[in-house]
């Protein structure tokens, strides 16, 4: 009796311990606990969730970020630096020196030639010879020393000075002083001026283009250029680079192209910008004179359809002699050549070429070429030259 009356004591004080818990659970204004929540994943950093996943390690459906590439800078290519170049006046006299050092053989050798105390025929013979050495060309040498002839036997004894001036009259008499040298680069009305260069590969035709480009620039001029020899990639390169160095614009059409659609052009763009001359550089290919002649033509036909051609010049080699005379004949036939620019005057004691050129063709010097310098295209000063060639 007594342990079923323990069974009942302990049964009622756990009812109450429970009662109780439930009580203190559930009683009112209590707030509820937290729900406990699942653990969370870690935090990347940026960087590591925009790692590319390795092989096998991509859960299925999940994307990659990866970094945009990088696009490689492009190189800066700094705009060539306009050059400005000095006047064409007074050029001949400044390279003076120049063209004496190349030319002082003869004027040196004509001069003791005709100083001599006694001049008889094998003298004669040799001063002739001098003359004919030099390109100065047969008829002009028959000239000039018939006429010294006479001058020294009127003379009688003479001078250094005396003899100078004898040689110096000659010589200035053949090259003839009074011819017009003027360059027609300036045209009437608004239109530009249109010059035409002519010549065979290698006479060195498109950098005289070039320099004739920076020389009308250094004398305030605007120019347009237009490389119509389309039948050499280098000639045109080599043109664009003297027109870049100056601010002159170069017209150019694709290799191969007809050379007198290039010329056109380019005079259309000479009109179009209101520039002063629009120099047009010939392709020097002599392979037939007929295909030359025909070229040429065309060339000097299509450019009158937009303006007047002011000027043809023929670009010689000083140091070819009498076969520059060849091909200033065939290029005279084809156009009509209205100057000459003779190159390479300073490498050569053949400056007689000058005189012989121009009985030839009957149209002036205008041009010499003294030097490879960029500036050492002048305006031929037939004074200057016969001094330079004498000596002080």
């Amino acid at each position: 009796m007594e342990g079923y009356l323990a069974v009942i004591v302990i049964v009622a004080v756990v009812a109450l311990l429970a009662a109780g818990g439930l009580f203190l659970l559930f009683r009112p204004g209590r707030k509820a606990p937290p729900p406990v929540l699942p653990p969370e994943a870690p935090t990347l950093p940026e960087e590591e969730e925009k790692r590319p996943a390795a092989a096998g390690e991509e859960a299925e459906g999940a994307t990659t970020t990866l970094p945009p590439p990088v696009k490689p800078a492009e190189p800066v290519v700094a705009p060539p630096e306009i050059e400005v170049p000095p006047p064409s006046a007074g050029r001949m006299v400044r390279l003076r020196s120049r063209l004496a050092r190349s030319q002082n053989a003869l004027g040196r050798g004509l001069l003791e030639l005709l100083s001599r105390d006694r001049l008889d025929d094998d003298v004669w013979d040799e001063i002739e010879e001098s003359l004919i050495t030099a390109d100065v060309g047969v008829a002009p040498t028959q000239a000039i020393v018939e006429e010294l002839r006479t001058r020294v036997k009127v003379l009688g004894s003479r001078s250094h000075d005396e003899v100078r001036g004898l040689l110096r009259e000659r010589l200035l008499a053949q090259i003839n002083p009074d011819l017009d040298r003027t360059l027609k680069v300036t045209a009437p009305g608004e239109r530009p001026a249109v010059v035409l260069v002519v010549g065979v590969n290698g006479t060195g035709k498109t950098t005289t283009t070039g320099k004739l480009a920076r020389s009308l620039i250094g004398d305030g001029k605007k120019v347009v250029l237009g490389a119509a020899d389309t039948f050499r990639a280098a000639a045109a390169d080599q043109l664009q680079t003297w027109g870049e160095r100056v601010g002159a614009d170069t017209v150019r059409g694709p290799e191969g192209g007809d050379p007198a659609s290039v010329a056109f052009d380019a005079v259309a763009r000479g009109i179009e910008e209101k520039v002063d001359v629009v120099i047009v550089d010939t392709a020097g290919r002599l392979h037939t004179k007929t295909g030359l002649m025909d070229e040429l033509g065309k060339v000097k036909r299509v450019i009158e359809k937009k303006a007047t051609v002011d000027e043809v010049l023929l670009v010689l080699d000083a140091t070819t002699g009498q076969n520059g005379m060849r091909q200033a004949q065939v290029f005279g036939e084809a156009v009509n050549i209205t100057g000459i620019a003779l190159t390479k005057l300073d490498g050569t004691a053949k400056g007689g070429i000058v005189i012989s050129v121009q009985r030839e063709l009957g149209v002036p010097v205008k041009l010499v070429g003294l030097g490879e310098g960029p500036d050492d295209l002048a305006p031929f000063d037939p004074e200057v030259f016969v001094d330079a060639i004498l000596g002080d």
